[in-house]
């Protein structure tokens, strides 16, 4: 008995935090998605119960197949190429050489930075009139490039200030999964005379397989929510040609005049529940780890 009681009071500041910071917001957005929230009943109560309307509002509103669409790229593009390099990367650094601890403390200074010091990094570097790669272009010739005011731009410059950021945390974890491979294989690999293509392909990528699964997944999971990166940098802009399902449930409820906190609480709850799932394939690679 006394053991059981220990255990639970162990485990009591756990359960009240995840009730707390995960499980009321939970609740609470869902019941916003359900209800017609104004101004006066989002503070004082009281709302209505509409059921499915701000879903219904939000399937027929026509700026969700360009949110939806540009989430599908940005996540896609993001994931591929942050895994492609972060891969790349802790190949190369797998193997001992003079200052491989520090360059690696070095790649990870984009994850560590604070979301909008990256972005208004970024956004600085990428501005029309003044920004860094403007200047470089113009010195080979190249014509000024609007990478945040052209809707032709715009996304591939919020996805690839969102690559950069997101190129230390695979290289963290893909790095991680690279020391945990017997070094014995790669001996029997040599002795067998294979390439340094065939024994990444037969030895290295197999057995980095469930690593991967889980840093893609988690990574899917981040690159879903990513909002202050993109609303900093171009605000979803211009003409939604960046606008993405995270920008546009902020935009709804609290970037205009008249907040629409039904349809905002709808748009995140489809954010939620493709978390959620990414979340249980997590835990069941974890599960058969």
């Amino acid at each position: 008995m006394r053991t059981r009681l220990a255990a639970w009071a162990f485990a009591a500041p756990l359960i009240a935090y995840l009730l707390v910071c995960y499980a009321y917001p939970l609740y609470t957005n869902v019941d916003l998605s359900l209800r017609g929230n104004t101004v006066r009943t989002f503070v004082q109560g009281g709302a209505p119960f509409v059921g499915l309307d701000n879903y219904a509002a939000v399937l027929a509103d026509p700026t969700i197949r360009t949110a939806v669409l540009n989430t599908v790229i940005f996540t896609v593009v993001s994931l591929v190429f942050q895994y492609a390099i972060g891969l790349a990367l802790a190949v190369f650094f797998a193997r001992d050489f003079p200052l491989s601890a520090t360059l690696r403390a070095l790649f990870l200074v984009p994850w560590l930075l604070p979301l909008i010091v990256s972005a208004s990094t970024w956004a600085w570097l990428l501005n029309s009139e003044s920004g860094l790669v403007n200047a470089v272009l113009a010195v080979f010739g190249v014509d000024r490039v609007n990478w945040l005011t052209s809707p032709s731009w715009s996304l591939v410059s919020v996805t690839a200030a969102n690559i950069w950021i997101g190129v230390p945390f695979n290289l963290v974890v893909l790095y991680s999964g690279l020391r945990a491979i017997p070094p014995h294989l790669y001996e029997a690999s040599s002795l067998d005379g294979a390439s340094g293509w065939q024994t990444f392909r037969h030895i290295t990528f197999p057995l980095l397989r469930q690593v991967s699964a889980i840093t893609v997944l988690l990574g899917l999971v981040y690159t879903l929510k990513v909002f202050d990166l993109i609303w900093v940098m171009t605000r979803g802009g211009p003409s939604g040609s960046s606008t993405t399902l995270a920008t546009w449930s902020y935009e709804l409820g609290f970037g205009n005049a008249l907040p629409r906190f039904g349809p905002s609480a709808a748009v995140g709850s489809a954010l939620i529940l493709v978390s959620l799932v990414a979340g249980l394939c997590y835990a069941r690679l974890q599960d058969h780890a």
